[in-house]
């Protein structure tokens, strides 16, 4: 059996030698936030959109980018008007034929309405995020708002079918990472650039890591989890380490290790001419010295 991979006793130099050095400017074109932040200085415009837009997180950037703009035009760029129930009707006509992916139009119309609902019942989704973090941590706060936007199961307006799995929570058996609500608290509650900070009461250190592939891939070459399969415990685990280096803002790092991935800037084997000048060279799995060399 191999031996468990641990990062050097200079990652947590290392990892922030390589979040100060990191373009962000570049990478933000290529990430679906760049379609929620020229709305950050309305927050009710922005927690709409932004959910619209973490929900719309499925597949590459460029088609992400594209559905989204795609919904903009059809709702006529007004995400406060989305969130109001008296345009209900007009919503699911003029989202009717919409598609994305496995994301339907009739899926999204419903997705409106709820954020109406929970909008008028706790005055916004963060509040109702909050509600659930302070009662019993992240996950509970992340389970209150998926289950705020699912819609309580007894409702007269029936879910369409296949909305429901789109807001999965880690205390339904902890099988989903939940990378997009919780790519979405980010969004809405990290002041840091790029995050919008528009939820107040939300402390950066009680977030948690949004895992996708890219994450979860150079996580694991970097020793923050021996754990192959991408689950909430897997998140858990990722976040704890990166606790260990930044534990006021330690999801700061999700940023740099997704874009990480997306450009290119790791190529996920073994590459000198691409991995020479990386800062986290030393700690990761590929470039650990192997058995017998001398």
């Amino acid at each position: 059996m191999s031996p468990l991979h641990h990062p050097t006793p200079e990652f947590p130099a290392h990892l922030e030698a390589l979040y100060r050095q990191f373009p962000f400017e570049r990478s933000l074109a290529q990430d679906p936030l760049s379609c929620v932040r020229p709305l950050a200085s309305n927050p009710v415009s922005a927690e709409v959109a932004g959910i619209f837009a973490a929900t719309l997180a499925i597949g590459n950037v460029t088609a992400i980018r594209g559905a989204f703009a795609d919904l903009e035009r059809r709702i006529g760029h007004d995400f406060v008007k989305l969130a109001e129930p008296a345009g209900a009707e007009d919503v699911r006509s003029a989202l009717r034929s919409f598609r994305h992916r496995w994301i339907r139009g009739d899926q999204l119309a419903f997705l409106a309405e709820r954020v109406a609902a929970a909008r008028r019942e706790y005055g916004s989704l963060g509040e109702l995020f909050r509600g659930g973090l302070e009662e019993g941590g992240f996950a509970i706060g992340l389970d209150r708002l998926a289950n705020g936007l699912r819609g309580p199961s007894g409702s007269s307006r029936k879910a369409p079918r296949g909305y429901r799995a789109l807001f999965p929570t880690p205390t339904e058996g902890s099988h989903s990472p939940c990378k997009r609500l919780t790519l979405y608290v980010r969004w809405m509650s990290r002041s840091g650039f790029p995050d919008l900070g528009v939820w107040p009461g939300v402390p950066s250190s009680e977030l948690r890591i949004p895992l996708d592939l890219h994450v979860h891939w150079i996580a694991y070459h970097l020793g923050l989890t021996q754990r192959r399969t991408r689950n909430w415990a897997t998140v858990e685990e990722v976040t704890t380490q990166l606790r260990r280096v930044d534990p006021v803002d330690p999801i700061k790092y999700d940023f740099v290790l997704c874009h990480t991935g997306i450009s290119g800037d790791c190529p996920k084997e073994r590459d000198l001419r691409v991995c020479g000048p990386c800062v986290v060279r030393p700690d990761c799995l590929l470039w650990r010295p192997r058995r017998g060399a001398s």
